[in-house]
């Protein structure tokens, strides 16, 4: 396997003054809400009787890793751009109400990434195998509220610049199905206009999927 990530060469990186800024900020992370128009979405998910929570892992993953600033992160002093993020995320077991964490690779299609995941969530019994990797992106559902907005428990560590992705309960609105929806990222890396470019990308998906 070749390298997984290329070390950033602070001196000739563009952001450097703008990430040692942040870096050092008391909570460098910060988290944004929005909407997501998933009429489409939902339309061919439920044709192609797809999980609906792996088919949005899958997408929102595929969007994020097309963006540079999503796929930087901290490597004790060093900075690294991975090449491909792959995918964590909670999963409740019904019996317990628990979830379990899960960690699966990113896969060439929608389906090979559906078929993999369910796979390797099924045969996971333990809550927890082990902590998340660095170049993950880690999803937590909350289909239970239309929020509005959403915090996350601080773990104190600075420099964890996985980005965390969240959604809510869907509803309908004048023939439309939104989704509340938020995004947690390192603001070393990830500016405003990058989470801007995460939202077009992602619901230009949503619009032409089929």
């Amino acid at each position: 396997m070749g390298q997984q990530y290329e070390v950033i060469d602070m001196r000739n990186w563009k952001r450097a003054q703008h990430c040692q800024l942040f870096r050092n900020s008391l909570e460098p992370q910060y988290c944004v809400s929005f909407e997501l128009d998933i009429t489409n979405f939902i339309s061919v998910v439920h044709d192609k009787k797809y999980s609906f929570t792996f088919a949005l892992i899958y997408a929102i993953a595929s969007c994020a890793n097309e963006i540079e600033e999503f796929r930087y992160r901290f490597m004790g002093e060093h900075i690294v751009l991975y090449k491909q993020i792959d995918t964590a995320f909670t999963y409740l077991h019904d019996n317990t109400e628990l979830f379990k964490f899960v960690q699966a690779p990113m896969q060439s299609s929608l389906a090979a990434y559906i078929y993999e995941t369910k796979k390797i969530t099924e045969a996971q019994a333990a809550y927890f195998i082990s902590p998340p990797k660095n170049n993950v992106f880690v999803f937590s559902p909350m289909p239970w509220v239309s929020f509005r907005h959403i915090s996350h428990t601080i773990s104190g560590k600075k420099d964890n610049a996985v980005p965390l992705f969240d959604w809510g309960k869907y509803y309908y609105q004048n023939n439309k199905v939104l989704l509340p929806f938020a995004v947690q990222v390192h603001h070393s890396f990830v500016d405003g206009i990058h989470i801007g470019r995460l939202a077009h990308k992602l619901q230009r998906y949503m619009d032409s999927m089929i």
